[in-house]
């Protein structure tokens, strides 16, 4: 697979599955066989779904946008800033409190489908902006 269409599947990725809740994607691209590296995601396309569903419940809002792709060999690599309001309920109540945090994403490719996931959301900025954890005094 080539450069730009790697990039052109990622970005369909990100913005039909995780922006728009249209999951066709994913069974296009992703093989089913495919290995999730990322603590706490469920192993399938069908888990993908379930989790992408979650956060969209949790975060209304919740976008994706990609500032900067870098591809090497059959890896692609992004870095993303997340962005939502916890509307839903995200580690207790809904309390309407924003977050933007930076989400890092290696891809590797075969035969055209993916294979791989790695992921690195910040977390902790999350967590923190949204109330989840203890301030100082």
């Amino acid at each position: 697979m080539k450069k730009e269409e790697m990039i052109l599947v990622f970005k369909r990725i990100i913005d039909e599955s995780f922006n728009h809740q249209e999951f066709d994607v994913l069974e296009e691209y992703f093989d089913p066989n495919y290995i999730e590296h990322q603590f706490g995601l469920k192993p399938t396309v069908k888990g993908m779904q379930e989790d992408i569903k979650g956060l969209q419940r949790s975060f209304p809002d919740f976008n994706l946008t990609i500032e900067e792709i870098v591809v090497d060999d059959d890896k692609l690599w992004a870095r993303m800033t997340a962005r939502g309001t916890n509307n839903g309920g995200f580690m207790g109540p809904p309390n309407s409190k924003s977050f933007e945090a930076c989400v890092i994403d290696i891809i590797r490719f075969k035969d055209g489908k993916i294979v791989d996931h790695w992921g690195g959301p910040d977390r902790f900025a999350i967590m923190a902006q949204i109330g989840a954890l203890p301030t100082r005094n």
